[in-house]
């Protein structure tokens, strides 16, 4: 697409710290991310499916986003989730993002549309300069993005959390978009092969071994599969409590994903 990357390498899908009544802490937040760029994270997503975005209210994500982006050095972009059942409300969710400091949206896919070009189209049209990347995550919002939509679609690139080794291929192989991996599983296979980077709720809690193994490194890959398998139990409360156990950060929930 001839533009340099939002960001190379593994960034965070940012968990959002709760106290145990469900009180929004948004320092304790900020301060989580920013001790997660000082360990090699090099980009910090606010209010996405790991941050319990469909629990925050507008101003909450607003708020999130500017202490982020305060908090984190200038070369860490901040990432707002800004997708939405309907294209109009993405936009306003786009636009609120942006006035309040994030380098860019991912915005996800809405569910039970199968074809969601007309969705991206609008929030592109709304964005202004703010770059986006698509967001596939069918199990959170079936049925995600077709491949064969992906090239049409007005986006920098795509976050792809399907956990699929021959959707990767086809990205990597007939893609011209940034494609960052959206699951642990594949960091070793994702980034010697050539994928621009990674969004990890994982990086939460273990960035370094992340790291690690986007850069090939098989020890530290097998090292996460039983992470991530015992993470995915009731997330994201098992995240955070072992995020907690690491970090000594809080542990309150809004709503429990899956």
């Amino acid at each position: 697409m001839g533009t340099e990357p939002i960001f190379r390498g593994v960034g965070v899908a940012l968990l959002t710290l709760f106290d145990d009544d469900g009180e929004l802490l948004v320092g304790a937040t900020a301060e989580h991310a920013a001790g997660l760029a000082m360990l090699g994270v090099r980009a910090i997503v606010v209010a996405g499916t790991t941050g319990e975005a469909a629990a925050l209210a507008p101003e909450e994500r607003d708020e999130l986003v500017a202490a982020v982006r305060a908090a984190v050095p200038r070369e860490v972009p901040v990432l707002a989730g800004t997708g939405a059942p309907t294209g109009g409300e993405a936009v306003q969710l786009t636009r609120a993002a942006a006035a309040a400091g994030a380098d860019a949206a991912l915005v996800l896919s809405p569910a039970g549309v199968t074809n969601p070009n007309g969705y991206y189209q609008r929030v592109a049209g709304g964005a202004g300069d703010l770059p986006l990347l698509a967001y596939h995550f069918p199990l959170a919002s079936p049925p995600g993005i077709p491949l064969e939509l992906l090239p049409g679609l007005p986006v920098r690139g795509v976050k792809d959390s399907s956990g699929d080794a021959e959707r990767l291929a086809f990205l990597l192989e007939r893609y011209d978009g940034d494609t960052y991996v959206g699951s642990p599983t594949l960091l070793a296979l994702a980034g010697p092969l050539g994928a621009t980077g990674a969004i990890l709720a994982m990086a939460n809690l273990e960035p370094e071994r992340c790291v690690a193994a986007w850069a090939g490194d098989v020890g530290a890959q097998r090292a996460l599969l039983e992470t991530h398998l015992s993470t995915s139990e009731a997330f994201p409360r098992v995240l955070k409590e072992r995020v907690a156990e690491r970090f000594g950060t809080p542990t309150g929930v809004r709503r429990v994903l899956s």
